[in-house]
């Protein structure tokens, strides 16, 4: 079975994390636990949601529903180590599907990039 997840993994040009998620930028004999990344929910940054609903930002930086798979790309844009959770859902808005999980640092303590230090930072950078 290993050996098919292995194989499957090279066709398409990407790994597999604990619990099924992909991350592009690990090398395939890499185990990598990604639950103490940084979540990051696309309702953070909706300028359509509330603070109550879960926005992080002010409306007028926010961006008009972004999706997590772009949310992912702009992650990759800026050198950081990131994996997309499609199926994972926003607890007060389970109906809103998909996050991402961001590394800042690596495990000498240095940053990715050095503009994204801390979670408000890359919320920041997203906006508008």
């Amino acid at each position: 079975m290993a050996l098919l997840w292995e194989a499957r993994g090279q066709m398409d040009g990407a790994s597999r994390l604990k619990g099924g998620t992909r991350l592009s930028q690990v090398a395939m004999d890499e185990v990598v636990d990604i639950k103490k990344w940084i979540v990051f929910y696309p309702i953070y940054i909706n300028s359509k949601k509330t603070i109550a609903q879960g926005r992080r930002i002010s409306a007028s930086k926010a961006c008009e529903n972004p999706k997590y798979d772009e949310i992912y790309d702009c992650c990759r844009h800026l050198q950081l180590r990131c994996a997309p959770e499609k199926d994972k859902a926003y607890p007060r808005d389970f109906m809103e599907r998909g996050r991402v999980r961001v590394l800042l640092k690596k495990e000498d303590g240095t940053l990715y990039n050095p503009a994204v230090a801390t979670s408000m930072y890359l919320y920041f950078s997203f906006s508008v």
